[in-house]
């Protein structure tokens, strides 16, 4: 069961928002209705990056011994 705060992954791809399949969120609030949540994604110096409403079939909860930080901004290989 998530829970406020908890770290979750993102199952889809947002290209608009600027977010891919794995990045991961703090759930921020649940709706009432328990099927909806509000992630707040932010970047490894905190700042946030995207703000979503999601529901419970976008996201899954994170175990935190699989977390691995990623740097997306290298230079392509030649």
């Amino acid at each position: 069961m998530i829970q406020e705060l908890d770290l979750v992954a993102l199952l889809t791809d947002r290209i608009s928002e600027g977010l891919r399949r794995g990045d991961v969120g703090t759930v921020v609030h649940i709706y009432s209705s328990g099927m909806h949540f509000e992630v707040e994604f932010t970047n490894a110096k905190g700042d946030t990056v995207a703000v979503e409403t999601l529901t419970n079939d976008e996201i899954q909860p994170v175990d935190l011994g699989r977390v691995r930080l990623h740097y997306s901004d290298l230079a392509e290989a030649t």
